[in-house]
């Protein structure tokens, strides 16, 4: 299962609230060169609400990058500055996807496009307030604990690349 940080007592509704009101997921990169190695990673998922900065999330890969990216020939200063990048910029965006992966654990999608109300199709069950975990491969808790669950939840999980 991938970790979501920042997402702690929030339910699938809070957070369908919250990415109408701007709110995102994002992962930061970093990069660790030694001479003739070089390795570029991506952090775990963050979630950013609407009124957050991403500073405070990313600064630590990016003072990572710049002390021990650089080192690696010929990569290390091509990962480092894409990480830079990447990291200054406010991350990478994956909202999209964490959201599509949610909406098929919880919810389809409407056919030929997504309804404006509700731009990721997640079902609102407001007036439950279950704490169990989903199977949608992420830690965000499930709605409705007698909903019926993907019998395969490994098969829809979806693989952010690192």
């Amino acid at each position: 299962m991938a970790e979501i940080k920042n997402i702690e007592g929030l339910s699938i509704d809070n957070v369908r609230d919250l990415v109408d009101q701007g709110a995102k997921f994002v992962i930061f990169q970093y990069s660790i060169s030694l001479l003739v190695v070089s390795f570029r990673q991506s952090s775990s998922i963050y979630f950013i609400r609407p009124d957050e900065s991403t500073f405070g999330k990313h600064i630590g890969f990016t003072l990572l990058s710049l002390v021990m990216g650089w080192w690696g020939i010929p990569w290390g200063p091509i990962y480092t500055i894409g990480a830079l990048y990447t990291n200054l910029s406010g991350g990478k965006d994956v909202t999209f996807e964490i959201m599509d992966q949610i909406a098929a654990t919880h919810g389809t999608r409407q056919p030929g496009g997504s309804n404006p109300a509700n731009p990721y199709n997640l079902p609102n069950n407001s007036g439950n307030n279950s704490s169990n975990q989903s199977n949608s491969g992420y830690n965000i808790p499930n709605q409705n604990p007698n909903q019926n669950q993907n019998p395969n939840p490994s098969s829809s999980n979806y693989n952010i690349p690192r």
